[in-house]
């Protein structure tokens, strides 16, 4: 029996995980996806959706009178978002998106409401936290720990024995050193390098990143 789901978040990221749930099941059918919310739907957005042939269902008040047995993920790059909807909707089921073109390895730990993207590479003793994002092509070493609401961007590459705070962003193409910690809420810009640790609530780019 395949899991009704709703996906949270009807922009680019949100028909992105619309094309992984299709090729999950393309694999073996896991959900039905019931369509889309969004409380503020672009008209390029609608258009889109209409190409595609997805739903849009209404707006995230659609949760509230929805049955318990549809999950929800929630599509949207900003962590504060992702961390409002999760605490409002808190006894709602989170569905956890993995795209079969990506490698998770032994003991990996994922919350509910992680979403990773094709190509995406998570080594071992790895422990992603609720609603975190690894976009396309990431990768993740040994031992590292990605908080709750965190983002990697695409092809962001973090080395082993890292942390990521909650809420924290890592650029495209940016580069986290082994051992180092990332503050929650901090943003570490594209293409940056991070040599040492960086405070919560900071914003850090260049390389190397100050």
């Amino acid at each position: 029996m395949t899991t009704p789901l709703v996906v949270v978040g009807c922009g680019g990221f949100g028909r992105e995980v619309c094309s992984i749930v299709a090729a999950i099941n393309a694999v073996q059918p896991t959900f039905e996806l019931l369509g889309v919310l969004d409380d503020a739907p672009s008209a390029a957005s609608r258009d889109a959706l209409e190409r595609i042939g997805i739903q849009l269902l209404g707006d995230t008040d659609w949760l509230d009178g929805c049955a318990p047995e549809v999950h929800a993920v929630i599509a949207i790059g900003s962590p504060s978002v992702r961390r409002n909807l999760d605490a409002r909707f808190a006894v709602r089921a989170w569905a956890t998106i993995v795209h079969p073109d990506s490698t998770i390895g032994a003991d990996v730990s994922l919350a509910p409401g992680v979403v990773v993207t094709p190509g995406s590479r998570v080594s071992t003793a790895i422990t992603i936290g609720r609603h975190a994002h690894l976009d396309q092509n990431v990768t993740v070493g040994h031992d590292s720990s990605l908080g709750d609401y965190s983002r990697l961007n695409p092809q962001a590459c973090v080395s082993g024995n890292v942390t990521i705070g909650s809420g924290a962003t890592v650029g495209a193409s940016a580069t986290i050193l082994q051992g180092r910690t990332i503050g929650a809420r901090s943003v570490v810009g594209a293409g940056a390098v991070v040599v040492s640790d960086v405070e919560p609530d900071r914003t850090v780019k260049g390389v190397p990143a100050r």
